[in-house]
């Protein structure tokens, strides 16, 4: 019943509504312990290369895990992958709950990240089989607003649970829930993605199932597509060479408190949730350039900010600039939807990502050696690769990539 109701309350087919009421509780039940990952690593006896290797890890898998999701989604239709993909995260959590160990945190990661990064191509074929060119930027929109929002309020629950019952227990209990409430939520998924009702069609094209034959077309990557390939490549180093150790940063160099990391969380995740709606409106009117090389110069000016900061307030005021970082996603979406043929959709957006994470899994690495040299050297390159991957967008992209041969 819930699902229903945020279906018709964001004025979405029921398989959208679906989706997005499971990108929000699967989302909360993650967010109380995943940003604290890297953290309980290092109190486990995990050194700064190993939380290096553990992000490069996850990068790893979101690469890896791209084109098969896309396959399987063509395949078997993207509301049977999602449930699959599902599952496989429910499983990865139980290993997560009943296994305290180093060697448990790097094989769970396997299971664990098969909704976000398996689940990725089926979420867009999804919106995109049930909804026209001109909902999509809206569908996307609130896809990111939903799976945002548990951000706001889940890390800050995450790290009080730490003050008070130090890190393994506060993350073990953050496992349990999230065991808890996936559960709970593959079982309503479940339900609502099986039952379609009598004489629905999609928007755009039939599910896929009901087009095996297509599963044999070749996949290829229109020109602008491929420039902003490269674009999004160079900014995704930019963000993956800090990400895993901005706790680290915050705890272990600042000795700011888990709950107050927590708290950095909430302040970029409102930040971006404001960001989104005026933008993806702006952004269905006129072309979607300008928003994403937006939102790659505050890539870029991310982690400038960070390692300036010297004090609580001075970060707050650098995760406002990250949460900038949002404001032309939806628009970056829509138009990756847009250029990906409908027979091979799910593979299209699975090699874009693939390509993608193979490009930057080794960043996390990169960014443990330079952090042995000096911490803030980390921060310093990864601010140099966001300036090159906004300058290539700026230079390489159409002024308006939509009208560039977009395929039907």
């Amino acid at each position: 019943m819930t699902l229903r109701i945020v279906g018709r309350r964001i004025g979405f087919e029921r398989g959208v509504g679906a989706l997005a009421a499971a990108l929000f509780v699967f989302g909360f039940g993650q967010e109380l312990w995943a940003r604290y990952l890297p953290e309980y690593l290092r109190a486990l006896g995990g050194s700064v290369l190993l939380v290096g290797a553990l992000g490069s890890l996850q990068d790893l898998l979101d690469a890896a895990y791209a084109y098969p999701g896309g396959a399987l989604s063509d395949r078997l239709g993207s509301r049977r992958a999602l449930l699959c993909f599902a599952t496989a995260t429910v499983a990865g959590l139980t290993l997560y709950l009943l296994l305290r160990s180093i060697t448990a945190i790097f094989c769970g990661l396997f299971l664990v990240t098969a909704w976000r990064s398996l689940g990725l191509p089926a979420t867009f074929t999804l919106i995109a089989e049930e909804l026209g060119r001109d909902r999509r930027i809206a569908a996307f929109t609130a896809q990111a607003v939903l799976k945002r929002l548990p951000i706001v309020v889940a890390p800050p629950l995450g790290g009080l649970l730490i003050e008070r019952l130090g890190i393994l227990r506060g993350m073990r209990l953050g496992f349990a829930i999230s065991l808890l409430l996936s559960l709970a939520t593959l079982a309503g998924l479940g339900a609502a993605l099986r039952s379609r009702p009598p004489g629905q069609t999609s928007a755009t094209v039939p599910d896929v199932r009901g087009r095996r034959g297509t599963t044999g077309a070749a996949v290829k990557l229109h020109p602008t597509l491929k420039r902003l390939l490269v674009a999004d490549c160079l900014i995704r180093l930019c963000e993956g060479l800090p990400d895993v150790f901005l706790v680290v940063w915050t705890l272990e160099v600042l000795r700011l408190s888990p709950a107050r990391f927590g708290l950095l969380q909430s302040v970029l995740m409102i930040t971006a949730i404001l960001s989104y709606l005026p933008a993806a409106a702006l952004a269905h009117r006129v072309e979607k350039k300008p928003f994403i090389v937006t939102t790659f110069c505050f890539f870029a000016l991310f982690p400038v900010a960070v390692v300036l900061s010297r004090s609580f307030w001075q970060l707050a005021a650098a995760y406002v600039v990250g949460g900038l970082r949002e404001i032309g996603e939806p628009a970056r979406k829509a138009l990756i939807v847009d250029l990906a043929d409908a027979a091979t959709r799910g593979r299209t957006v699975g090699l874009y990502y693939a390509i993608r994470g193979f490009a930057v899994a080794g960043a996390a690495g990169v960014g443990g050696v330079l952090w042995t040299i000096r911490p803030a050297l980390t921060f310093w390159a990864a601010a140099l690769l966001g300036a090159a991957g906004t300058l290539w967008a700026v230079r390489s992209l159409p002024r308006a990539a939509e009208q560039a041969g977009v395929a039907a």
